[in-house]
């Protein structure tokens, strides 16, 4: 992957940062976004450790708000003039409803809509750098997700696992449509599960839940076990063209019914549209 530029969300702690540093690994230039300055410089640090002849960079951005994905967007561009990967990792889980300052619930907004807006407003860099790739995170609790338009962010009924489950199901409709919107352009767009994981992303859930994870975490396998299908879709020339594909452990897997509904598909597109204010431009 010598002189091709990644970005990577999510990537001050668990499999956004074993990713990273499996990526830079290959010889990538590899662009970490974290959420705040600290975490993500300790982890730029930690990669530069273990792979001393990493090229590595850090922007700070809360994917929780559309101005400072916007933010992120055009000082990314302002430095780099090419993009080959771009890994939407960054998500979370939390037990109560939490709304964002621009009115979108916290894990719709973090999980999906960022997802969505990201890649938007990176659309034109990766297609000057073709062939480019798209990786979206998700994750095999999608089949329990549901995609209700009448109330898509749970505001009658907030449940925070089945908000989570809701949010990796868009994730995965999104690609989809994507990879349908992209077919022929020489962008790819795949999602994974990266199993059951080691890391912190019962943080922000009950107390008791997060000390359960915790405990059981001894018998889950560790973040570089779930970068492992990151990094494959990343570089491997196995999957060059390869697209509109969920994988699980570098394999690609079936999905739900409903993530290949076309009326779904196209639905949750014109809502994001509309819950984010972003159109986007398919370069021609």
């Amino acid at each position: 992957m010598r002189d091709q530029v990644v970005i990577v969300t999510g990537a001050s702690s668990g499999i956004g940062k074993a990713s990273a540093s499996g990526i830079a690994a290959l010889g990538a230039h590899v662009v970490l976004v974290s959420r705040t300055e600290s975490r993500g410089r300790r982890a730029l640090d930690d990669i530069a450790r273990a792979v001393p002849a990493a090229s590595l960079d850090l922007l700070v951005a809360d994917l929780s708000t559309i101005d400072a994905i916007t933010a992120l967007a055009h000082e990314f561009k302002r430095k780099y003039s090419r993009l080959d990967v771009l890994f939407n990792n960054a998500g979370l889980i939390t037990n109560r409803r939490r709304v964002t300052p621009d009115g979108l619930e916290l894990q719709f907004m973090v999980n999906y809509l960022a997802y969505y807006l990201l890649t938007g407003m990176l659309l034109d860099t990766l297609h000057a750098s073709r062939p480019a790739r798209i990786i979206n995170m998700t994750s095999s609790s999608h089949s329990s997700g549901v995609i209700n338009f009448d109330d898509l962010q749970l505001e009658r009924h907030y449940r925070g696992w089945q908000a989570y489950a809701n949010t990796k199901l868009m994730s995965m409709v999104y690609t989809y449509e994507l990879a349908r919107r992209l077919e022929g352009s020489g962008i790819t767009a795949n999602c994974l599960h990266p199993g059951v994981i080691r890391t912190g992303l019962m943080r922000n859930f009950s107390s008791v839940l997060h000390v359960a994870w915790t405990a059981l975490g001894r018998f889950f396998k560790q973040p570089d076990d779930g970068a492992a299908t990151p990094v494959y879709l990343a570089s491997s020339p196995e999957v060059e063209g390869v697209t509109g594909t969920y994988f699980r452990y570098c394999r690609p897997f079936g999905t739900t019914e409903a993530s290949h509904d076309p009326d779904v598909q196209r639905r949750l597109w014109e809502a994001s549209e509309r819950l984010s204010g972003y159109r986007y431009q398919f370069p021609a």
